[in-house]
């Protein structure tokens, strides 16, 4: 019988392995912070209500699971100022070979910690068994209860365990940003992406091979205080907006971050990402309004 997830596992994180060997996700497809600077400054926005509601500790936290190439914590630690900036560690974590960047520091195991830990595009590349329908697996029949016979499907399991971890080591809060699925809407996505294009996924780490996050079954094995909404809502929660104004200069740069902000919060592309959040140490209503629930994107499945 096929091992799915051992061989998901050897493909990314093995010797030759995507993420093992160097590979950035910056080569292979377009993520939230290759976007521009506007996400890291959200972020910044949301760690300092956790800084607030921490009592402003004398060290606070920023750490970037399934770091890439660091983009988005350097772009954290460039972008912070005042007091924080004086207080902020910054600490991406990859298993490949780590970017050498200012102000970064890296390590390839996730670390205790008091901020915020966020989980960009992280769940999804940790691998999971694959079954066939019908199932006893106990993780499909509560969260894939609809799985018909014959058809695959992925278990889930590995993801919980891993952001209930991730979860448990900070004081603050935890966020995982990523594209998804629920118990009404679960289909098998198991996918690649190679120099920008989807592809079927391969098992010889020539590839990135992901599949969506079933957030509910995370949510429930982190417990807690916790909501799950949209991109698109949380950055406009977070004042990310932005319209085009001035003129000459000014013009051509507000038109342009507001080109960012619209591709950021575009609810058939990167804004109807999910962003499950949890409290730790730190009510969850402190650091978000109530937003509507979020729900999964269609045009987000792959074709395969």
């Amino acid at each position: 019988m096929f091992d799915w997830e051992a061989a998901w596992h050897a493909a990314l994180y093995g010797p030759g392995g995507f993420f093992a060997r160097g590979e950035k996700p910056s080569a292979h497809f377009r993520t939230s912070p290759l976007v521009g600077p506007e996400l890291a400054e959200a972020l910044l926005t949301l760690l300092s209500r956790v800084d607030a509601a921490l009592g402003f500790p004398p060290v606070v936290d920023f750490v970037d699971v399934g770091a890439g190439g660091g983009e988005l914590a350097f772009a954290v630690r460039s972008l912070a100022s005042g007091s924080l900036a004086s207080r902020l560690r910054v600490t991406a974590v990859e298993v490949g070979p780590p970017v050498e960047l200012p102000g970064v520091r890296w390590t390839s195991s996730v670390p205790s910690c008091v901020g915020l830990l966020v989980g960009h595009e992280w769940l999804d590349a940790i691998p999971c068994p694959v079954v066939t329908g019908p199932s006893t697996d106990p993780w499909i029949t509560r969260w894939w209860p609809s799985l018909a016979d014959g058809a695959l499907a992925e278990v889930g399991a590995p993801r919980d365990r891993a952001w209930a971890a991730a979860v448990s080591s900070v004081r603050g809060a935890a966020l995982a940003i990523d594209y998804g699925h629920l118990v009404s809407s679960r289909r098998f996505t198991l996918t690649g992406y190679r120099g920008g294009q989807q592809v079927e996924p391969v098992f010889d780490g020539s590839c990135d091979i992901t599949a969506h996050v079933a957030f509910d079954a995370c949510a429930a094995a982190a417990g807690g205080d916790w909501v799950l909404v949209s991109q698109r809502d949380a950055l406009r929660a977070l004042g990310l907006t932005g319209a085009a104004s001035g003129s000459g200069w000014d013009w051509l740069e507000s038109a342009a971050r507001a080109g960012r902000i619209a591709e950021l919060r575009d609810p058939s592309g990167l804004g109807g990402f999910g962003w499950l959040l949890h409290g730790n140490g730190v009510a969850v209503a402190d650091l978000l309004p109530a937003l509507p629930p979020w729900r999964p994107n269609p045009a987000s499945f792959p074709e395969f």
